[in-house]
């Protein structure tokens, strides 16, 4: 007469189990390393300055000009061409120090 207890819920339990385990992985193998990146390549834009070699997200390589807010101005060789580009395009930074061999 008297009812068992649910079978279902130590089932349940194991089912949620690899999901909760998940999460934290999912964190440490794919967020966290994204966010490091981010906060490298701000850390990169917030220190370039005039007369560092820059390459955009295009693949455009140049020479800094000109720093304003939010865009770069850019010579690129081999006609001096001056471009403005968004600060936000730059891809990569090489300053002079470490051009220096070249």
């Amino acid at each position: 007469m008297w009812a068992a207890a649910p079978a279902g819920t130590a089932g349940g339990l194991s089912m949620l189990l690899p999901i909760l385990l998940f999460i934290p992985l999912l964190y440490l193998l794919m967020i966290r390393p994204q966010q490091k990146r981010q906060k490298q390549w701000q850390q990169m834009l917030a220190n370039i300055k005039t007369g560092d070699r820059v390459t955009t997200a295009g693949g455009i390589r140049g020479t800094i000009l000109s720093i304003k807010d939010d865009a770069i101005v850019i010579r690129v060789a081999p006609d001096n061409l001056k471009l403005e580009v968004a600060k936000n395009a730059i891809a990569a930074v090489t300053t002079n120090d470490s051009v220096s061999g070249s």
